[in-house]
């Protein structure tokens, strides 16, 4: 396959539960075989961890469906880890809901609100956690990218 000449490769099969170190170490194998100069994609990897960790080891393209998916159930990626936003302990948290506002909707609502939305299954809940979600993976991607170029 390395030696197909096509536009680029893509690597699967390696998300399907086994520890992430042995799919660190089959990404590097595999990595080492596929041209330097086509895009390397891999398919259903998407921990924060695990993209950085991938990119570090050649790769460039991933898709996964981790940041909607857990946007959904309430779960936000931060900078400093996720936060489970139906939890209690947000119910009269009025700050941001990041900081860092990497999208418009991570300054423009806070915790308490979004917190809210959820409790009272509003689908505007979890839109909003998806857009911070998908914000806060094009920010890592980007200051990944940063430390490569």
């Amino acid at each position: 396959i390395a030696n197909a000449g096509q536009q680029g490769n893509a690597i699967g099969g390696l998300s399907v539960g086994e520890p992430a170190e042995e799919m660190y170490a089959m990404t590097e194998v595999v990595c080492e075989i596929l041209p330097e100069d086509k895009p390397r994609y891999l398919m259903g990897v998407g921990t924060p961890i695990n993209i950085l960790e991938n990119i570090a080891l050649g790769i460039d393209m991933f898709d996964c469906v981790m940041p909607t998916r857990n946007a959904r159930n309430g779960m936000l990626f931060t900078a400093n880890g996720t936060i489970n936003i139906k939890n209690k302990k947000w119910e009269a948290d009025f700050s941001p809901i990041d900081e860092m506002g990497h999208t418009f909707v991570d300054t423009e609502y806070t915790k308490a609100y979004l917190r809210h939305l959820f409790a009272a299954n509003e689908y505007l809940g979890k839109q909003i956690a998806t857009i911070h979600n998908l914000g806060f993976y094009m920010w890592l991607v980007r200051e990944a990218r940063k430390h490569i170029l």
